[in-house]
């Protein structure tokens, strides 16, 4: 664990965020997949701001350790929600945070479909929480991928 201060959950919109916190989301992410997963990729692509856009993280000191983004797709039946950008700091892995992220989200997403890439070696995890491959395995930024539905 990082600190013994609490962990304190938090959930925002892109306008709900202030400059201090989402440079610290944003760090949090590149720090690992950029920079600890060597994939050199458009992070910022524009989907945090959309008005659907939900962020979810923990956090400690005002620090994210964990973190998420759900967003809204248009799919060929309507809007679906997109999880992605699932991030854990590696002083906090393996306390749960992931799932307990993933839980939240889909306690908002409720019955309605959901769907995400998971990196391939994370797959059993995502079935966990009812998800299932919708399509063939891809490779993204040299790493294997999955596409996984719920719902």
């Amino acid at each position: 664990m990082i600190s013994a201060a609490p962990m304190i959950f938090r959930t925002a919109s892109f306008q709900d965020l202030d400059a201090a916190t989402l440079y610290a989301l944003l760090k949090l992410r590149a720090d690992v997949f950029v920079v600890e997963q060597e994939c050199a990729y458009p992070d910022i692509d524009g989907r945090d701001t959309e008005p659907g856009t939900r962020h979810l993280w923990y956090e400690v000191d005002r620090r994210p350790v964990a973190y998420l983004r759900m967003l809204i797709d248009e799919g060929p039946t309507g809007p679906v929600h997109r999880i992605g950008r699932v991030v854990t700091a590696p002083a906090a892995r393996g306390d749960g945070l992931a799932g307990q992220l993933l839980t939240a989200a889909l306690a908002v997403v409720g019955d309605d479909p959901a769907v995400l890439d998971a990196q391939a070696h994370l797959a059993k995890f995502y079935a966990k929480y009812g998800f299932a491959p919708s399509g063939p395995e891809f490779i993204e930024d040299g790493i294997p991928h999955l596409p996984m539905r719920r719902g």
